[in-house]
């Protein structure tokens, strides 16, 4: 190689070399000299905080590990309007432009049309009105309408008695928004309403009119937040979530949903403090459990929150993150719940109701219990709703008049019609009154306070009587004079006395909120300002007067009977597993509230006479192809004149070797013998799937 080749590239490498440094060299100056002031603010001006970070919540499975609810993660965008600053505006117009673009729907609640000619969205943006059960009218101010009153883009309080407010016309209010919302007057009027829609949102809960944290979008995609990231727009957070999804479109009132929290439950778990370290765990945007099992076991299902450390600049850009401690997932729960049995409950309700003779059919409901333990095999509410959509379908589900979301199975109260005579039957013989051959006329006219006594149900409709009848006929039969006269004989007190040991009107020990109902007698008849009569034991007798309980009561009440007189708690948590199903955390443990002590004869009359009702009786024709006899009783119970009967319908099986014990209510379904085919339904399905039912999973394994 020429030597003066090689002196010519080696100047161009020192050339080269030196431009480098004069450039490092003036960006050093730069940096220091010129705008060092300016960069040593921003390095020492870093905003560093500490955020909780919720943890995913466990999944809940059915009693053989399938899994019901799980998670999913999405993104969601929510907005810290002190990192925005002075450039609030800007920021927000720049993120709802991407949003367009992007096809990202967000949160928007302001009763104005989003383009012009704006008008309102409802007839009474500012308030609701509504009809006292007085009839008179009530007006209840909107949020809109307790903003405007707190920012004065109105005048007055418009519900007040005898106010005379000029409400402002859409167009008006508007512009009194953007003056306040420092909206430039030149904006175009699309794009001023789209920010003021966001800006209402963000004063609602800065004005204390409304609580739940503003979350701008859910479930945004990777081209939103690639485009938003690009802008590095302040103040816009986007943050991975976990989002519950659903495994199944039934057990939706056993299940129940999440939401965040709000005022009233944000006061109370305020006071839970699961770290013991003086400081609520929860936060005020934290999601909970609101219903069912959800709700029941948070405590299980919440897991732990996690802490990470963040710093930004001063213009609320992440500068960096540091996790101090992460989250730990909650725990996952096993419920008693068998998910197939359940869906085919719910299928056979959905599919029989509708053609039950009775055209003023309501809600219904249905239990499904093991005998043995009290354990919820099923459960259903009629009507239902589907927890996936719960939200967007929320006005829909909550504007139905036979209120989908209550739990009918723990919160529906009913009178338990003629499937209380086994009560009234069992503290006669126990008591010594009557014994199982005790044969008691059955005239059709129970006489024994005068001629014009109560009468039987086969004598009101036919002028039939059933004659003389042991408790076993009189059970089949249904006979009202039968179970008149064993009442009169025991008294209300010791009714009363029995009845709470089957645990009717007293808490069943369920996980989900239930109602304790009413076992009726004297206190209660006087504390409602009525006055008792010796002759409205015979009501009480026949399951009339003012009992009322939950079908949940109703189905532990016969798994009682049958079982011999022990009432165990009604439970549907089975146990719960750490997050990774490495180990247990919790079993249920049996709990046994109340003993009877049944002598087997009385037992056994008592249980033939439900026996011959299936045979022999009113319902036998539902229940003869079955593969195993049952047990069962039918009831029905007045509502009032004018409407039909709530129909009531109790039943076990196999009548050899107690398994299973079901209550079904259709409230004004009529006569409850028409129940016995969607029970003999639900038997049906429940035997013939017992050779294939799956074992319950061993210890580290789960299907899906």
């Amino acid at each position: 190689m020429d030597h003066r080749q090689l002196n010519r590239r080696s100047w161009a490498m020192v050339g080269l070399l030196a431009l480098v440094l004069l450039f490092m060299s003036f960006v050093l100056y730069d940096t220091q000299i010129i705008n060092g002031k300016y960069w040593a603010s921003r390095s020492t001006n870093k905003i560093t905080e500490i955020e909780q970070v919720s943890s995913a919540r466990g999944q809940i499975l059915d009693r053989y590990g399938r899994v019901l609810v799980a998670n999913h993660t999405t993104y969601e965008v929510t907005l810290n309007t002190s990192a925005m600053g002075k450039n609030r505006n800007q920021v927000l117009t720049d993120l709802i432009q991407i949003a367009r673009r992007s096809g990202v729907t967000w949160a928007d609640n302001l009763s104005i049309t989003p383009e012009e000619p704006f008008r309102y969205t409802r007839d009474d943006p500012f308030f609701a009105v509504s009809v006292g059960e007085d009839g008179t009218e009530k007006k209840t101010l909107t949020r809109l309408g307790r903003l405007s009153i707190k920012m004065k883009w109105i005048d007055g309080d418009p519900t007040a008695p005898d106010a005379k407010v000029e409400l402002p016309s859409a167009q008006e209010l508007l512009k009194r928004m953007a003056k306040t919302f420092d909206i430039p007057e030149d904006t175009a009027p699309g794009e001023a309403r789209a920010l003021a829609g966001v800006i209402y949102e963000l004063y609602l809960r800065s004005k204390d009119i409304y609580w739940t944290p503003y979350v701008f979008a859910q479930d945004v995609d990777i081209d939103f937040i690639s485009r938003v990231k690009e802008r590095g727009l302040a103040g816009v957070n986007i943050d991975a979530v976990s989002t519950r999804s659903y495994n199944t479109d039934y057990a939706a009132q056993l299940l129940g949903p999440v939401g965040l929290m709000n005022e009233k439950e944000w006061e109370y778990y305020q006071t839970v403090d699961e770290d013991n370290d003086g400081k609520p765990d929860y936060q005020i945007n934290d999601t909970v459990g609101k219903d069912g099992a959800e709700l029941a076991f948070e405590s299980y299902l919440r897991g732990a929150p996690g802490k990470r450390q963040v710093d930004r600049d001063v213009s609320g850009r992440v500068m960096g993150e540091t996790w101090i401690t992460p989250p730990e997932p909650g725990d996952n729960v096993i419920l008693t719940v068998d998910i197939d049995l359940q869906k085919a409950v719910e299928d056979i309700m959905a599919n029989a109701i509708p053609q039950l003779k009775s055209k003023e059919v309501e809600g219904a409901a249905c239990v499904v219990l093991d005998i043995k333990n009290a354990e919820v095999l099923a459960a259903a509410s009629y009507p239902t709703f589907t927890l996936d959509t719960y939200y967007q379908d929320y006005n829909k589900y909550a504007s139905n008049p036979l209120h989908p979301f209550i739990n009918r199975t723990t919160m529906g109260l009913y009178p338990p019609g003629s499937t209380f005579k086994m009560v009234t039957a069992i503290a006669g013989l126990e008591s010594g009154e009557v014994t199982p051959q005790t044969k008691i006329l059955g005239n059709g006219v129970y006489d024994y306070y005068g001629p014009n006594g109560p009468q039987c149900w086969i004598y009101r409709q036919y002028r039939g009587k059933h004659g003389p009848q042991n408790v076993t006929d009189a059970i089949k039969n249904s006979c009202n004079i039968y179970f008149f006269d064993v009442g009169r004989r025991v008294g209300i007190e010791k009714l009363q006395e029995y009845a709470a040991k089957f645990g009717l009107g007293e808490p069943t020990g369920i996980e989900l909120p239930e109602k304790r109902g009413v076992m009726a007698g004297p206190e209660y008849t006087e504390k409602m300002g009525g006055k008792w009569f010796k002759g409205n034991t015979l009501s009480v007798a026949i399951g009339q007067e003012s009992s009322q309980f939950t079908p949940i009561q109703l189905a532990n009440y016969i798994a009682t009977l049958v079982n011999g007189g022990t009432r165990n708690a009604a439970h549907i948590l089975k146990e719960v597993k750490s997050h990774d199903f490495s180990e247990v955390v919790h079993t249920y443990e049996p709990e046994v509230l109340s003993e009877i002590n049944i002598k087997p004869a009385n037992l056994e009359a008592v249980k033939a006479g439900m026996l011959k009702l299936t045979t022999e009786g009113s319902v036998a024709r539902y229940f003869q192809d079955l593969p195993v006899k049952v047990g069962a009783k039918t009831g029905s119970a007045q509502v009032n004149v004018q409407t039909e009967s709530n129909a009531v319908f109790v039943c076990f099986a196999p009548y050899d070797n107690p398994q299973i014990a079901i209550a079904l209510v259709v409230e004004k379904g009529g006569s409850g013998s028409e129940l016995g085919r969607i029970a003999a339904d639900i038997l049906k399905y429940y035997f013939s799937a017992e050779e294939t039912r799956e074992d319950i999973l061993t210890e580290n394994t789960m299907v899906r």
